[in-house]
């Protein structure tokens, strides 16, 4: 049974989501990834199973589907 280690709730749904992960500096977006979703609170939960597929996915099992160029800002908050 689903609870939501955020919030308490224990309705949840299943869908597919997309991360991105950092490691070492680098950024790596991975599609399609199954995750049961908070219907409160939106927390994204994901099984050990595909924990571990996102891993061997980003420490080199895996060939790279595509690449992607990202623009991006630093954030500076106006002055008050």
């Amino acid at each position: 049974m689903f609870k939501c280690h955020v919030c308490g709730s224990t309705e949840s749904k299943a869908e597919s989501v997309t991360e991105v992960f950092r490691i070492g500096g680098q950024f790596y977006l991975v599609e399609g990834i199954p995750a049961t979703i908070c219907a409160s609170c939106g927390e994204e939960v994901f099984s050990r199973e595909n924990t571990e597929n996102i891993r061997e996915m980003l420490h080199g099992g895996i060939r790279l589907n595509r690449s992607i160029s990202v623009d991006v800002f630093a954030y500076y908050p106006k002055a008050s």
